[in-house]
């Protein structure tokens, strides 16, 4: 097989315009979101991206030439890798944001650097859980229901991506609904610009001219001091700093779900590569995939990377290998040399916005398309809870924005509670539930797939694991902080002397308790029900 060709250019293209609209998320939401300075993202968090892809990428090449010569074929086509977006965006809002405010109110001299660091450990963990589970990954799919597994991830497509950048199209509509319009015309109506010119490159040209034409381009000024060669450093001392700070306990519960739930996406991908004639080993490329994410986090990135879907979509434009390798050296040269700077300086968000809700959109139809029709309810009860999540995220930012937790203001206590109650605002509730979202979201999506299949004695065993993770902190255990509500787990705080524990022992006992009687409602349902032969007719 060559190492480049004609079809390969075309996957170039399409992929690295998906990865540069990936990247521009970095600089806006680190900078504008997290506040992080400049020099922190070109100097440390894009050069660890860098890493990982060039890992990546060239071993998936590699991998396909490799496959070619033992098969004798010259149409195998390397699996695409790259940033893992539902992830990206769960760990900026999930964890470094709130790792931030926690620095913040506890007067951390530098509140980002901590945050960073946070991230970076949590990129660590997804890769860990990525490595480990190429052992078992077909054990935990044999386990848990599809229905479950893409509930939280189609939640966080819907809120995290869909619902949140839509804010951004209808607060600029000429771009937004011209390049929305743009993106429905060509990945929903079937259809492809004329001349072989790649859909993304249209949306992304028309979004950067729409942005210039009305000013939202150029954003803020260019500074030619980020452009320039900046080679990748390893930052591990920066992640032992952040492993020993002990702050990292709170976001298990976002780091553990979105590990699984990107090691299964990933084994799910190789074996619709197989569907596609490429049968590629499971174990080797989910280890490098967990590698590649294990390598960012060494070399600065929080953002962990993930095997693509679409490996048929490529397959079929002619990409072989070539596209890989090509695209892990392009990535990497725009990371490294500070090529970012001018390019989200002259291409706002905005214009790629669509894509990304867009990416959105596939991920919550997958959820449907993957799973049977009776477990819809299912996979619409796992995607509540990651709603409510971001919803109670934007109810939190909006109470800061109008002075909840600044000096002088009220801090986020009973007397900002009592403020949302007169409005008839129970928000305890989304508290409660936006820590361990992603945890809760498997667990209720489980048991309504076991309920819909009158596996009760089962569905009550995943009741009594929740209640076990209630009482230790890992659901649904919040604390006030001055300027937020964040995870609280005395219990463990107390059991590793952390000096920080405070609290009862057992914040979340009533969640504990409240699992345990659904548990015993689903034990002993056989008792005092009987079948509904009408609904099982109809």
């Amino acid at each position: 097989m060559k190492l480049f060709c004609r079809g390969d250019a075309d996957g170039l293209c399409a992929v690295a315009l998906d990865n540069i609209v990936q990247l521009l998320l970095i600089p806006g939401l680190c900078i504008s979101v997290l506040g992080f300075r400049p020099e922190v993202v070109y100097g440390h968090i894009l050069p660890g991206v860098a890493v990982s892809y060039l890992v990546g990428n060239l071993f998936y090449a590699w991998q396909a030439h490799r496959l070619a010569k033992r098969e004798n074929r010259t149409d195998v086509c390397a699996l695409p890798f790259g940033l893992n977006t539902p992830a990206l965006i769960a760990f900026v809002f999930l964890v470094m944001a709130p790792a931030k405010q926690i620095a913040i109110a506890r007067g951390v001299a530098d509140p980002d650097t901590m945050a960073w660091r946070i991230g970076l450990v949590a990129c660590v963990g997804s890769g860990l859980i990525e490595f480990s589970g190429a052992f078992i990954a077909r054990r935990i799919l044999a386990a848990t229901p599809r229905a479950a597994l893409l509930a939280s991830l189609s939640g966080a497509g819907l809120a995290f991506l869909s619902m949140n950048f839509l804010f951004g199209t209808f607060a600029h509509p000429v771009v937004g609904f011209v390049t929305l319009g743009l993106v429905l015309l060509f990945y929903f109506g079937k259809v492809k610009p004329r001349g072989g010119i790649p859909a993304a490159l249209v949306v992304l040209s028309v979004g950067t001219a729409l942005s210039w034409a009305t000013h939202l381009a150029p954003v803020g000024a260019l500074t030619l001091g980020d452009v320039g060669w900046r080679a990748p450093v390893p930052v591990l001392y920066d992640l032992w700093r952040g492993l020993t700070s002990g702050d990292i306990l709170p976001y298990l519960s976002v780091i553990l779900p979105m590990g699984l739930l990107n090691l299964l996406a990933s084994l799910q991908c190789i074996e619709s590569a197989s569907a596609a004639g490429d049968t590629y080993s499971p174990r080797s490329s989910l280890m490098v995939n967990g590698l590649g994410t294990f390598a960012a986090a060494c070399f600065g990135s929080p953002f962990p990377t993930s095997i693509y879907i679409g490996h048929p979509a490529w397959k079929r434009m002619g990409a072989r290998a070539g596209y890989s390798t090509a695209n892990g050296i392009l990535i990497t040269l725009v990371c490294l040399t500070g090529a970012m700077s001018p390019i989200a300086w002259a291409v706002p968000a905005d214009a790629g916005m669509a894509i990304i809700i867009w990416i959105g959109f596939i991920i919550t139809i997958q959820a449907f398309e993957a799973t049977p029709q009776r477990h819809w309810p299912a996979v619409v009860m796992g995607m509540v809870p990651v709603i409510l999540g971001w919803i109670t995220y934007c109810m939190k930012n909006a109470a800061r924005f109008a002075g909840a937790g600044a000096p002088g203001g009220p801090v986020f206590g009973p007397r900002l509670l009592a403020v949302f109650h007169e409005g008839g605002v129970p928000v305890e509730g989304g508290f409660a539930l936006e820590q361990g979202t992603f945890v809760c979201s498997l667990i209720f999506a489980t048991i309504t797939v076991m309920i819909i299949d009158r596996r009760l004695v089962t569905a009550a065993l995943w009741a009594l694991a929740a209640s076990a993770l209630s009482l230790l902190g890992f659901l649904h255990a919040w604390r006030y902080e001055p300027s937020d509500t964040v995870g609280s787990m005395p219990l463990v705080d107390w059991l590793v002397g952390a000096p920080h524990a405070a609290g009862a022992l057992f914040p979340a006992l009533p969640f504990a308790v409240a699992y345990a009687a659904f548990a015993a409602i689903l034990l002993f349902a056989r008792f005092f029900t009987v079948e509904d032969t009408a609904a099982s007719e109809a």
